[in-house]
Formats: C-alpha cells, sequence, structure tokens
C-alpha cells in the first residue's frame, strides 16, 4: 500500500492520542512505520489511543503545541521524515468557553509546527490537517471547493482558517524545499471517539449506559464519513509528497479536500436510527436547550473532484457500511472484548480490500 513509502521511515504525528491521530498512527504502525507522537495529553476517558494500547508501540512524546520551545525540541530529537499536524482543540462549543485558547492552539499552533520544520533538515514532506470548517459556511447545498472563501462564525471555524492561511503562507514564503499541503475533512466518526458533543460518541455512552441519547440538532445535515477515508487520503498524499510525484498536476503547496460522495449527506436523525439497528435497547431524546446562544450549521459539505482528479483518490464506504464499521467497534468494547488493536487491524484490512475493489491505486498489493 501508498507505494511501500512509510516502512521505515520516520514519522511524526502530533495529536496522536486523539481519535483520529491514534487511528492513524495504528495503521502507520501497520506500514511499518517508525512513529513518534506528540501530544498534550490523552484527551478524554476512556481514549481509543490507550484501548489500542498505543503507548507500548511508538514512541509516545507530551507537551503543548502552544510551546515554540518544546516543539523544536521535539523535530530535533525526532528527526522525522514525514510530518502529520493533526494537534489541535477540536471541539466546536469548547471554543465558545475558550476562544483564546482554541486559536492559539489551532493558529500558532499550526506556525510553531511549520517553523520546526523550516529547522530539520531531514522533514520531506508534510501534511497539515484542519477541518471543514474552515470553509465560510454560506449554508449552499453545493459542496465548497478549495478555492472558496476561508472563514467561521465560531472561534474554532476562525482558528481553522487561521491555520490554513498560517500554512500555506509557511509554505510560500520559507518552505519551498519542503513538499507540504493542508487536508480538509467532513464529518468523522468511527470505533474509538469519545470526545464530548459529537453526536456518535453521546449516543455510544448512552448506549453502553442503558439511557438515552440527548440529540440537539436532529436535522443537521453533514457529509458522515468513516475515519479510515481521509487517513487513507494522508497517507496517500504523504506518500505522493514524499515520493517527489507531481504528474499529472503540481501537489505540494495546495489544500485538498476528503469527504464522500456528493449523495452521502445524511441528517443526524438518520445517524441515530442507523445506529439503533446494531445498538439493541439504544433510545434517544430531543435536547432543545443544548446550544442555546451559539451558532451551529446546519448543512456543510465538501467538494472532493480535486481529490479525485490530482489523487485518483475518493471515498469508498457506502452509509450502511460506515455505521456498521462504527457499531460493531463500539459494540465489541462494552461487550468487553479484549484485543481491540486486533478488531481495529480487521476493519481496516477490510476497508483496504474495498478500496482494491474500487480500483484505488493506493491500495494496490
Amino acid at each position: 500500500m501508498f507505494g511501500n513509502i512509510y516502512k521505515n521511515r520516520k514519522v511524526l504525528v502530533t495529536g496522536h492520542t486523539g481519535f483520529k491521530g491514534s487511528w492513524l498512527c495504528q495503521w502507520l504502525l501497520g506500514l511499518g512505520a517508525d512513529v513518534t507522537g506528540y501530544s498534550l495529553s490523552v484527551p478524554t476517558a476512556p481514549a481509543n489511543f490507550e484501548v489500542l494500547r498505543l503507548e507500548a508501540a511508538m514512541r509516545d512524546r507530551r507537551g503543548d503545541i502552544r510551546d515554540r520551545d518544546a516543539v523544536a525540541a521535539l523535530f530535533k530529537e525526532s528527526a522525522p521524515e514525514i510530518v502529520f499536524h493533526l494537534a489541535a482543540q477540536p471541539l466546536v462549543r469548547e471554543s465558545y468557553k475558550d476562544p483564546v485558547g482554541t486559536i492559539e492552539t489551532n493558529a500558532l499552533g499550526t506556525l510553531y509546527v511549520m517553523d520546526a520544520v523550516r529547522q530539520t533538515p531531514s522533514v520531506k514532506a508534510v501534511v497539515s490537517i484542519t477541518s471543514d470548517k474552515c470553509y465560510r459556511n454560506d449554508e449552499w447545498v453545493w459542496g465548497y471547493r478549495e478555492t472558496d472563501h476561508l472563514g467561521g462564525s465560531d472561534p474554532y471555524s476562525a482558528s481553522k482558517a487561521c491555520a490554513e492561511i498560517i500554512a500555506h503562507s509557511c509554505f510560500r514564503s520559507f518552505l519551498g524545499h519542503v513538499r507540504t499541503a493542508t487536508v480538509r475533512a467532513g464529518n468523522v466518526i468511527g470505533g474509538g471517539d469519545w470526545a464530548a458533543d459529537r453526536i456518535v460518541p453521546d449516543c455510544a455512552r448512552a448506549f453502553a449506559a442503558q439511557k438515552p441519547a440527548s440529540i440537539r440538532s436532529p436535522w443537521a445535515t453533514r457529509p458522515w464519513q468513516h475515519v479510515l477515508e481521509p487517513l487513507s487520503g494522508y497517507l496517500w498524499l504523504g506518500a505522493l509528497l514524499f515520493s517527489g510525484q507531481d504528474a499529472p498536476f503540481p501537489l505540494s503547496g495546495e489544500a485538498y479536500n476528503f469527504g464522500p460522495a456528493a449523495d452521502v449527506n445524511n441528517t443526524v436523525s438518520e445517524v441515530v436510527d442507523a445506529l439503533a439497528q446494531w445498538w439493541p435497547g439504544f433510545s434517544c431524546e430531543m435536547d432543545r436547550n443544548g446550544c442555546a446562544g451559539q451558532k451551529e450549521c446546519t448543512l456543510l459539505k465538501l467538494c472532493c473532484d480535486k481529490s479525485l482528479a490530482y489523487l485518483n483518490w475518493k471515498a469508498v464506504l457506502t452509509f450502511a457500511e460506515t455505521i456498521r464499521f462504527t457499531a460493531e467497534w463500539y459494540k465489541a468494547y462494552y461487550e468487553g472484548r479484549e484485543d481491540m488493536r486486533a478488531l481495529t487491524d480487521g476493519q481496516i484490512a477490510q476497508y483496504v480490500e474495498r478500496a482494491r475493489e474500487a480500483g484505488l491505486p493506493w491500495a494496490r498489493k
């Protein structure tokens, strides 16, 4: 897979203890990479990072992405060849409580990572992960393209737009010797996410406690995708950047959307109903005051034509498959399955096989 680029490569993942970061590290380890992670802490209890016992399988470094000296020291110690920057404050509602900390983490943290890349000769490729919420959301029905306006009506979205601007400024001003890109993904779900104020983790906790889940916006529409979908895009893009490939389009210095097909756009209510098919006894109720005074967009989708054209990448799972992967993971965990790492590897293998069936180049043997 991925042209065998990652085997024995030194890879740095910031935000490795988070939901997406831990899945990414698990996949990289399976690809034979030498992985170092950097995070402030384990963000939740339980946490996918601990469930998968990743601390024993990789170099686990702890520190604040806002600490410029610590970030520089991390790069000097680990001498990475490929960098995936995911460290962030990832929650919209938390950004209302701590707007300064959110912007410092997501914007300045990105700047400190890019400055450390500038000072680290070993780095050949950087993939900086932001969010679909970096776009100024006008709630139109078509998907946002990489050339559309950046912006944000809440501190989190604004911080991600800032991170995009900072990253691309660094690319063009002093990182011309390093192949770089930013990536934006739609709503990501999957087993092992226990973050607050997210629909699937909220439902999983309610299912485990045998209590009704509290649903804020059942009508809100999102481009739901399994976590492995964008991660495959990040890994493929990282491999192409590292290999120096540009044909038929220049890949470095660009932004890329990763999301499901245009017709995969489901409401929160549909997600909850689909999960209920896999979790006997699960129920929900409407929370009418959960986001009072806070703007929450009801429609947001991405156009992923550029990733298809430049990278020959597309999502491969149906909505039903995405829900099945997610529900089965949580059900196994709450039933007490001990080897969740093997189950996670099994889901990665299933996903790769689906990508091979779809003829995607990154999945070739």
